[in-house]
């Protein structure tokens, strides 16, 4: 089995969890975009629901398939969300960001009464940070908060390579306008003080440290999915 049929055993899980007339945060990535493909058939059978997307980029594969959408401010306050992460560890803390859409996939996790994660089993780890941790800041003084991340890890005992994440030719930019720093810190031994000195940080817009967010994770393995919960 290839990893997208494991992404697609996971996002099936997931939809289970889906009922009608839902108010429904979609996440961004290659394994929520399967998800989104087979909601939108249960969509096209009649089950109702109301998407919030998390980025420009599950917007547009909704629209195409038919998902209705409304905005966050449409609907403050969400039912569910179904998102990916790029690492989950065996306390439903997540490492996310590596689409970019960090800010507003977290906005809309917040806003909602249950997250649901869905990953394969190559996502799952004893401890966060062997994924590099994607890090939005702002373009203003961009070198004085890479030089203020750069004093807090070593404060924090952690050392890695902080780069600013390219696009083509250029930076990448998130669909806020923000860059997005990408720290290879290795083991995180700590990741509720990381994220806490993080916020404390000016130039930090947010962080891909997502914890007490989580509610459960669906994690599809070869043969079946099986239930991370805390």
């Amino acid at each position: 089995m290839d990893a997208r049929q494991m992404k697609i055993i996971a996002a099936a899980e997931a939809l289970k969890h889906v009922e009608n007339g839902m108010r429904l945060g979609i996440g961004t990535g290659s394994t929520a975009e399967e998800f989104v493909r087979l909601l939108a058939e249960k969509v096209a059978e009649g089950l109702e629901v109301r998407g919030v997307p998390t980025s420009e980029r599950t917007a547009r594969l909704c629209v195409e398939l038919g998902v209705p959408l409304n905005s966050l401010d449409e609907l403050p306050e969400l039912d569910l969300t179904i998102d990916g992460a790029d690492e989950v560890d065996g306390s439903l803390r997540l490492i996310k960001g590596g689409g970019g859409a960090l800010l507003r996939e977290k906005i809309v996790a917040a806003a909602s009464r249950k997250m649901i994660v869905i990953a394969d089993e190559s996502k799952v780890v004893e401890t966060l940070g062997a994924f590099p941790l994607p890090i939005e800041v702002n373009a203003f003084g961009l070198s004085a908060t890479r030089i203020a991340i750069e004093k807090l890890a070593a404060s924090l005992g952690l050392a890695g390579a902080i780069e600013q994440r390219k696009s083509g030719e250029g930076y990448f930019k998130t669909d806020g306008g923000h860059y997005i720093l990408d720290a290879s810190f290795g083991r995180i031994s700590d990741a509720e003080a990381l994220a806490t000195s993080l916020n404390a940080i000016p130039g930090v817009v947010e962080h891909g440290l997502f914890i007490n967010l989580a509610s459960l994770a669906i994690i599809a393995g070869p043969a079946e999915a099986r239930i991370l919960a805390p």
